[in-house]
């Protein structure tokens, strides 16, 4: 089905938002687009204003199974949100300023690392770094980064590698606090910093610092850091195009950039308790990691989250990840929705559903 069919269609159902949020969707009608889809997809919406939870699914994963709102697929950028959650969680029990400089905090190595290429670990602070406005270059969308990983997927990355090839590929972007540039070598650090702060590895640290447990997450788990759930099933395959990228070692994209695994289903219910106070002891906390930055381009992403504004004047906050996975929430209709597909190819077309299901412009980083 053309995209443009999409939209007409989807719009019919959009109707039945307006006045009662809690109605939502035409579940028939999402269904029949859903399937349309070229490639496999899951789409979940849940929240408050949403009577009955539900998502929809379709496409195949493999010789013996199909896609369900269940299935895990590698979540890359979309982990970004857990683990700024988590430092903010960390402010919030006073473990950690978010105005610090992230020198002392970090693990002297990784001090030393961006010291010796130029950046001011002593003017640079956590919040910068969760702003992506601390100046930082971008090592996963350099094209060497992406070729290394299709030419050896079976590499072996550490923390500290990642960040050295940020280093001999580009000096510091930008003063600190003065402009919006996303990086995940940034996030690298973060999660360095939640380990140290919190005195355990990355994944059980933030399952524990967001009560991952308390969701009811059946199909989450850290890759390498944490052991597969027993309610899981195992992680589908995913691609970039016609390459097979179910077998590019997790470390690739691990230490707070990405990592997570996790269903349609999880991603979705995570947004929903994010934004609807069960994550976070204080309205306080969720307000300070939506506060608007004084930097350039601070419009529209804040600590881990992205934000777009509608024409009727909602601001959607959002976040997406690399090999085709998408979270929204609405908080006027108190509506999460969560798209994924299991090839990159297929990113656009998902997207376009939950922007559709939500009425937002284009979702675009």
């Amino acid at each position: 089905m053309r995209l443009a069919t999409l939209g007409f269609a989807i719009s019919l159902w959009l109707v039945s938002l307006c006045g009662v949020a809690s109605a939502g969707p035409d579940r028939a009608t999402l269904e029949a687009e859903v399937r349309a889809l070229p490639r496999a997809t899951a789409i979940y919406l849940t929240g408050e204003g949403v009577a009955t939870p539900f998502g929809v699914a379709t496409g195949s994963i493999g010789l013996d199974g199909t896609m369900t709102v269940d299935t895990p697929l590698r979540i890359a950028s979309n982990t970004k949100t857990f683990t700024a959650a988590a430092l903010l969680r960390l402010w919030e029990t006073g473990r950690l300023d978010l105005d610090a400089p992230i020198g002392p905090l970090l693990t002297p190595a990784l001090d030393a690392l961006l010291r010796a290429d130029g950046y001011d670990t002593q003017t640079i602070t956590v919040r910068q770094v969760m702003s992506h406005s601390a100046g930082f270059y971008d090592h996963g969308s350099d094209s060497r980064f992406v070729r290394s990983i299709m030419e050896t997927p079976a590499h072996q990355f550490t923390r500290e590698e990642l960040v050295s090839l940020s280093m001999a590929w580009a000096d510091p972007q930008s003063a600190p606090g003065t402009r919006f540039q996303y990086s995940d070598t940034g996030y690298i650090l973060l999660g360095d910093i939640v380990e140290r702060l919190a005195e355990k590895p990355l994944g059980p640290a933030v399952r524990e610092l967001l009560k991952l447990d308390d969701l009811g997450l059946a199909s989450t788990w850290w890759e390498v850091m944490e052991p597969q759930p027993g309610t899981a099933p195992d992680r589908a395959p995913q691609a970039l195009g016609d390459f097979d990228a179910t077998g590019v070692h997790a470390s690739a994209d691990l230490y707070g950039g990405g990592g997570l695994v996790m269903s349609a289903r999880d991603l979705a219910i995570f947004f929903a308790a994010l934004f609807e106070r069960r994550v976070f002891d204080r309205p306080e906390t969720l307000a300070e990691m939506l506060r608007r930055g004084p930097h350039q381009r601070a419009d529209h992403y804040r600590l881990g989250v992205f934000v777009i504004s509608t024409a009727d004047g909602r601001d959607i906050y959002w976040h997406s990840g690399f090999w085709g996975t998408i979270v929204a929430y609405d908080p006027q209709a108190k509506m999460a929705v969560s798209g994924m597909t299991t090839n990159q190819d297929n990113f656009l077309a998902t997207a376009r559903v939950v922007q559709h299901i939500l009425a937002t412009p284009p979702l675009v980083p």
